[in-house]
């Protein structure tokens, strides 16, 4: 009998072209999973997921789904593919779902981390999860600006595909930051984000903390609806996909907000 499979996964995305199969190249998440779940079910096997990280974008809580016979228990089935996974790469729970259930489709809202290494001192064990940068950053100009994201806009400045065709609009309901010694992280939780639309929201928010941009600014680059009056594309590696909702919460924002 086919059987629908939720999946929750973690990744270090560093060397691997994102999450979304191409036809030029096998280095995907997305490829790698196929693969292994194809090969367990003796034919093609399609596995979706919640969104399509950036090449070099990591993963704490990405979800994806797919269908198969499967005559196992939920937890063999997933030590059958963690088994079989390279060690950057691991299933960190299974469960059968019901059949009309699509991580991507079904998704109610995400939250994505950016963390940012604001120190002199290099990050020499971090470096292959952080964004280096060595200006030390005015955290309240920044939490300014953020506010200011916040609530539905149209996000076109802020969306590196120059061609969308569909909408631009999405809503961001928090916007939060943490901050160490040596760390700031950013989080963000909304109902979606448009293509590298985090990476250039953080661009735009380390010129403001460095004092290139004022917050003010930003009502002037929604408005423009232009990628050019955005800050720069902050990098892959400091992003990480946090957690992908489905119920309640996302509910009640947009019930309340």
């Amino acid at each position: 009998m086919m059987k629908n499979y939720k999946m929750i996964l973690a990744y270090d995305g560093g060397r691997y072209n994102g999450w979304q199969k191409q036809g030029n190249t096998d280095n995907t998440i997305q490829e790698k999973l196929e693969g292994i779940v194809s090969a367990l079910a003796g034919c093609p096997i399609e596995v979706f997921g919640s969104g399509r990280t950036d090449a070099g974008t990591h993963a704490y809580g990405q979800v994806a789904n797919f269908h198969m016979e499967w005559d196992g228990s939920e937890e063999r089935l997933m030590d059958a593919i963690n088994e079989k996974l390279p060690e950057d790469i691991g299933v960190l729970s299974l469960e059968e779902v019901p059949p009309r259930f699509h991580s991507r489709l079904s998704a109610k809202a995400k939250t994505y981390e950016y963390t940012i290494w604001n120190s002199k001192r290099p990050p020499v064990f971090e470096r292959k999860y952080v964004f280096w940068c060595e200006k030390p950053l005015n955290v309240e100009k920044m939490q300014e600006a953020a506010k200011l994201f916040l609530g539905e806009h149209d996000f076109k400045s802020f969306c590196a595909n120059k061609r969308m065709k569909k909408s631009t609009v999405r809503k961001i309901y928090e916007i939060h930051f943490h901050c160490t010694e040596d760390k700031i992280t950013i989080s963000y939780y909304g109902n979606g984000f448009l293509y590298q639309m985090i990476r250039i929201l953080t661009g735009t928010l380390i010129e403001v903390g460095e004092g290139k941009r004022q917050p003010d600014e930003i009502p002037a680059i929604f408005a423009a609806l232009d990628r050019e009056k955005a800050g720069f594309t902050a990098p892959a590696k400091g992003l990480a996909l946090k957690e992908v909702f489905y119920g309640e919460r996302q509910e009640e924002y947009d019930t309340n907000y």
